[in-house]
């Protein structure tokens, strides 16, 4: 309505302006909003001109245009064409002479592609009319709207499917279960192109929906659950309205119905039965029931109960929250002779129960459940043992108590007693092993030991594998049989400046025994030193005691120490003494007191050095010796040589394997180097034991020649030595050092003798001694030449 009273005002108004006969005409369709701002433009520049040139409308062409021809969308004319060919049309804007052209000579417009509302549903385009010769401009340059037409070429479409949807079972009829939403591409202000409507081609007759709304309700009451729990939906969304010729999208909707709480819970059986072992422990679970509901979830939970039996305090009964079984629990123990069966009636409920259910029944379930106790044999029982107590002053025999046990089963087999050994290490007490009479084996000592806490054992004779234990607790009894001493070692200093009726020392006293009463102690002086002239003692009453001066003028170079024994007697019944004596020692003393010296020894405290600091004094001195004694251990190893001589001689070890012994540690070093590759030609090399001198230059006579020993005679010395060894029967069961003697055939340095030789002058030549090495250098100079100088030439 507003865009039509836009034009017929625009109408009126250009009607008005008398535009006279020139203006340029469109093809006559129903102006379309966009070409309202070319329209005003148009006007606007028309009221500062004396006549109208362009009269404007709107141009519509089809979408999806699939001719062969350039479809015509309309018609561009100009008043000042006089049809002499002296005009011609341009046109610009979106789309020009890519989608749109123009016959510049009669304005004819032509779409040359094929559109698509969808994408774009207009196109803003201008237009002039130019002189032709000139090209300069006829008509001033306006817009116009080629708007595209649509038409159905969109199916409608479920953009958020396929859909999921609960809905709980026994929904009454009509219950909303979701809203599916098609939408369609098409322009809804133009037909029925996108005007959609719904339908359910799958899930009747179980759900409906609404043709226009798309909403999906349920279609049947009484869905239930535990008869299916799942639907599939397929709905169908059509534009033109439902049409014939209409286009059409499908989506799917999964259903799931929800569980409510419909059915009760089910026993599956009236009665139970389970045997139970007497000896099972308290808190033992005794069986496990279960009643059957067909819900899930919160609607499943039940609460188990006894309500009647003969056993409602021997058991309890529990749900398990996991399984929703009806655990028993035992509360008690059992006694097999006592009562052999128990009867229990259990009832199930659910938990949680919907209101709307209730007309179904009772939602709860009952079940009768016999417990049969089992005999076993168990072992015997102590009857409650109370403490006993024995003095410690009582002689070895005397009877404390009296432990018994029975045996709980029918065979009321005889018990035998025996004490634990180990909760009894030092044998202090006995028990006889038919009555079970307790006595002490050893004086007690409560000083000692105060409370005895042994373990008693009850065997049955007829099976002694049944071992009962009882604890039995035994208090010692306090006698005064320890006399009171000095509470510490006191150490009392007395300052040369001391005067008369000065308190030098305070002391104290404690006793090993604990009267009901409390400790009472009498401090004295003995009579021996009663009378002394140095010193006195005050009982303070509070079991403390005061030594006080009875003279000034103490001087460390008269006497340094005073030896004061003090009697301390308890309040025990006897009662008891003990004379302790207390050392005095005289010191110097600066004007506060603090000693200086005292005697011949220097004392340190009134240095300032607190016990901390004298610790840690004490422990650098201990670091430091630590220190040079390891430089010092470092030093004589350096010093140790490097040439070892034949008394430290370094040797290999022979490992036999196959003689089992203590293994290779228990082997000794010993020299091998003869045993290897009996069967090798050997060197004569150096020893391995000296370091070699300068090299040797050979001026003379060759180096030594080689010398291959008798092998077998070695091989067979050392197999029978083996032998021997091996059958020994006191040789030692470990791997062993064997030395043996025995040279073999011959000498590798021949004889060195000359007493055979027919002369002094022999022609022998033994230079190649001092190839031997520096222990062989003095027979080397005694029987070499007398050049000997040129063999060892440098």
């Amino acid at each position: 309505i507003l865009w039509t009273g836009l034009t017929v005002m625009t109408m009126l108004l250009l009607a008005q302006l008398d535009m006279g006969c020139c203006g340029m005409t469109l093809n006559s369709i129903p102006l379309h909003p966009a070409s309202l701002r070319p329209l005003r433009t148009s006007v606007g520049a028309s009221l500062q001109r004396h006549k109208r040139n362009w009269v404007w409308n709107q141009f519509f062409v089809l979408e999806e245009y699939t001719g062969d021809d350039p479809l015509y969308v309309g018609k561009l004319h100009s008043d000042v064409d006089k049809g002499e060919g002296k005009v011609k049309y341009v046109l610009n804007g979106e789309g020009a002479s890519s989608i749109f052209t123009i016959d510049e000579n009669t304005g004819d417009i032509h779409a040359t592609k094929r559109l698509d509302r969808e994408e774009q549903p207009y196109y803003t385009l201008r237009a002039q009319a130019r002189d032709r010769a000139t090209n300069l401009p006829v008509e001033p340059e306006s817009e116009f709207v080629i708007k595209v037409q649509d038409i159905n070429d969109n199916e409608p479409k479920f953009l958020d499917g396929p859909y999921n949807a609960q809905v709980p079972e026994m929904s009454p009829v009509g219950t909303s279960v979701v809203e599916v939403k098609a939408t369609d591409a098409d322009d809804p202000t133009y037909g029925n192109s996108a005007r959609v409507v719904y339908s359910i081609l799958e899930g009747q007759p179980y759900f409906s929906v609404e043709p226009k709304t798309g909403i999906v309700r349920t279609a049947l009451p009484n869905m239930d659950r535990e008869a299916r729990d799942q639907y599939l939906l397929v709905i169908q969304a059509k534009d033109m309205v439902g049409q014939m010729g209409g286009l059409s999208g499908t989506t799917s909707v999964t259903v799931t119905l929800t569980d409510v709480n419909d059915n009760p819970p089910r026993f599956s059986r009236k009665s139970y039965q389970f045997a139970v072992p007497e000896s099972l422990p308290v808190a033992s679970v005794v069986a496990k029931i279960k009643a059957l509901d067909s819900d899930i979830g919160p609607n499943a939970e039940m609460d188990y109960r006894i309500i009647e039996g003969d056993g409602l305090g021997v058991f309890r009964v529990v749900p398990d929250k996991d399984t929703q079984e009806g655990v028993i629990i035992l509360q008690k123990n059992l006694d097999f002779e006592k009562k052999s069966s128990y009867t229990l009636k259990i009832e199930a409920s659910n938990r949680n129960i919907d209101p709307r259910f209730l007309s179904q029944g009772p939602f709860s379930d009952t079940a009768m459940v016999r417990l049969t106790v089992e005999n076993v044999d168990e072992p015997p029982i102590f009857s409650p043992l109370s403490k006993m107590v024995v003095s410690e002053a009582a002689k070895v025999g005397t009877i404390i108590g009296t432990v018994s046990a029975l045996d709980p089963d029918s065979t009321n087999s005889p018990i035998r007693y025996s004490i634990d050994r180990n909760t009894d290490l030092e044998r202090f007490f006995n028990i006889e092993s038919t009555t079970g009479v307790i006595s002490t084996a050893k004086p007690l000592d409560r000083e000692a030991n105060a409370v005895h806490n042994i373990t008693i054992l009850a065997i049955e004779s007829l099976d002694p594998s049944q071992v009962g234990k009882g604890a039995a607790l035994i208090t010692v009894m306090d006698i005064n049989d320890n006399a009171p001493v000095f509470a510490i070692e006191y150490e009392t200093i007395l300052c040369e400046s001391a005067g008369p009726g000065q308190v030098i020392e305070t002391i104290s006293a404690v006793d090993k025994d604990e009267p009901p009463s409390g400790h009472r102690f009498v401090f004295s002086l003995t009579a021996e030193t009663a009378g002394n002239m140095n010193f006195t003692l005050r009982d303070n009453k509070d079991n403390t005691a005061s030594i006080l001066t009875k003279r000034g003028g103490f001087q460390r170079r008269e006497q340094a120490m005073y030896r004061l024994p003090v009697l301390i007697v308890d309040s025990g019944t006897p009662a008891l003494s003990s004379t302790n004596t207390l050392s005095i020692r005289v010191c110097d003393c600066d004007l506060d007191g603090t000693p200086q010296s005292c005697g011949t020894e220097a004392f340190m405290l009134s240095a300032g050095l607190s016990t901390g600091a004298l610790i840690a004094i004490l422990a650098c001195i201990i670091i430091l010796l630590v220190l040079v004694l390891l430089i010092v251990t470092m030093r004589r190893r350096k010093k140790e040589p490097l040439i070892l001589d034949e008394d430290r001689d370094v040797r290999e070890n022979i490992v036999r394997y196959d003689d089992e012994g203590g293994g290779e540690e228990d082997t000794e070093a010993f020299d091998m180097v003869a045993l290897r590759n009996l069967n090798a030609v050997r060197d004569s090399k150096a020893r391995r034991d000296v370091t070699p001198e300068v090299p040797t230059l050979y001026c003379s006579r060759p180096p030594p020649y080689k010398i291959t020993p008798d092998n077998g005679i070695f091989r067979e010395f050392i197999w029978d030595r083996l032998k021997d060894a091996d059958v020994d029967p006191s040789a030692p069961p470990y791997d062993s050092l064997q030395t043996y003697a025995f040279e073999g055939s011959g000498s590798v340095a021949e004889s060195l003798s000359s007493l055979d030789s027919l002369s002094t002058d022999s022609e022998q030549n033994y230079d190649y001694l001092s190839d031997w090495g520096p222990r062989f250098r003095k027979l080397a100079d005694l029987y070499g030449h007398s050049d000997s100088s040129n063999i060892f030439s440098s």
